[in-house]
Parts: C-alpha cells; sequence; structure tokens
C-alpha cells in the first residue's frame, strides 16, 4: 500500500499545521520593560485533524465491455476521492514576568483578586513565622538575661 493518495493528503495537511504552530506560538518571544523586568507571553494551542477518503469501483458497463485501464495481471487502480481538514485555535493564557528577584504568572481570563491572594500567601506565611522566631529568640534572651 505504498504511495496510496491519501498518504499524500495527510501528508499535506500536516506540514501545513507545522508551518503554522511552533514553539514561539506556545511560549512568545520575551520582552523587556523599561524597568528591567522580562515579561513572557504564554499562549494555549489546540488543533484538529482530519482525513479520509474512499476508492470507487468502476462502473458495471466497464467491466462488461473488458475495459481493464491497468497492466495484465493486475488489477486496474479504482478511482480514489478524499480529503483532509486541519483546525488550530490560539488563546492566550497569561504573561511570566520574571524581575526584582521573583517570577509572577499574570493570568489574562481569571479571578484577579483570587489570585492575587494566592500569590501573596507563601510571602504572608513567611512573615508570620518569621515573627514567631523573632519573639521565641526575644523570649529566650530574657531567660539568658535573667540568669
Amino acid at each position: 500500500m505504498g504511495n496510496h493518495p491519501i498518504e499524500s493528503l495527510m501528508k499535506t495537511a500536516m506540514e501545513s499545521i507545522q508551518q503554522i504552530v511552533d514553539v514561539n506560538t506556545i511560549v512568545g518571544d520575551p520582552v523587556e520593560s523599561p524597568d528591567g523586568s522580562v515579561i513572557i507571553p504564554i499562549s494555549r494551542v489546540s488543533c484538529g485533524f482530519a482525513a479520509g477518503g474512499s476508492e470507487f469501483a468502476p462502473p458495471d458497463d466497464d467491466k462488461e465491455k473488458g475495459n481493464s485501464g491497468g497492466t495484465p495481471g493486475q488489477a486496474p487502480p479504482l478511482p480514489f476521492g478524499g480529503g483532509a481538514g486541519a483546525g488550530v485555535s490560539v488563546q492566550p493564557v497569561g504573561f511570566l514576568v520574571v524581575g526584582n528577584g521573583t517570577i509572577r504568572l499574570l493570568p489574562v481570563d481569571s479571578n484577579v483578586v483570587v489570585d492575587r491572594l494566592i500569590d501573596t500567601v507563601p510571602d504572608l506565611l513567611d512573615k508570620i513565622a518569621g515573627m514567631f522566631q523573632r519573639k521565641k529568640k526575644a523570649s529566650d534572651d530574657i531567660i539568658i538575661a535573667r540568669d
């Protein structure tokens, strides 16, 4: 089954998709802002692909007339009909911001308040832990000073 017409259809469609979608479509080119931060756009890419075809039997009157259309001892090539299609969807997800010693993802479409809260939780936990450590150290110093 080498070199069947459906192979050509599929190859053409896949090459077209490959030309449209590359790595820079998903993770865009970085842009440097005036404050030194680097902003990288992030997107979601979805692809769909379909191909199909069918070979048709020759009409009955060609069989009766003896029109084989092929080489002796080999079945004639049957008429082929087919098609292929593809679709690509690119949706922006957010921006990755690298700067000031932090990395943050700024989403394009979501609840910004909830995202900000989630982003601040680690910093808040670090501050609370630091407060407890300072209180413990201060109480240890007081105990040492009494002795």
